[in-house]
């Protein structure tokens, strides 16, 4: 299958398995998908991720994280920047999510972080997603 937006495609594999209750997902392997992958982990948004060999270009599965009553943790996970329009913002105009409840995901010249992250090392980038 050839996919062309890998990042899309991680977003909504993410959405589908979280509104299901899944407790794992499988996604495409790409640096920029473990870059997000990461910045979830390290936000605390996901449980964690391990990387799987396939044979091909591996997958990133995905430990999806609930509370202890079984809520989730994702409520919305949006793409902003996609491939026909590419939305950049620098450091000052970077989306401050639900008052500091929520993250964006943004790929900087220093790797993918989240807003947070972005404002304390003064770049901006490329808004690659909202996370509530």
């Amino acid at each position: 299958m050839n996919n062309q937006d890998p990042i899309a495609d991680m977003l909504t594999r993410i959405r589908n398995a979280n509104r299901t209750g899944r407790k794992t997902v499988n996604v495409l392997n790409s640096k920029i998908c473990r870059g997000i992958a990461q910045v979830l982990s390290d936000e605390g948004y996901i449980d964690g991720f391990d990387l799987v060999e396939d044979g091909r270009q591996g997958l990133i599965r995905i430990r999806l994280r609930y509370a202890l009553d079984g809520d989730k943790v994702i409520h919305e996970i949006v793409r902003i920047s996609k491939p026909g329009r590419r939305i950049y913002k620098p450091v000052e105009a970077l989306p401050n999510v639900m008052n500091g409840l929520g993250i964006a995901v943004v790929s900087t010249s220093k790797g993918v972080m989240s807003d947070r992250r972005a404002r304390e090392a003064n770049v901006g980038g490329e808004l690659l997603c909202v996370v509530n």
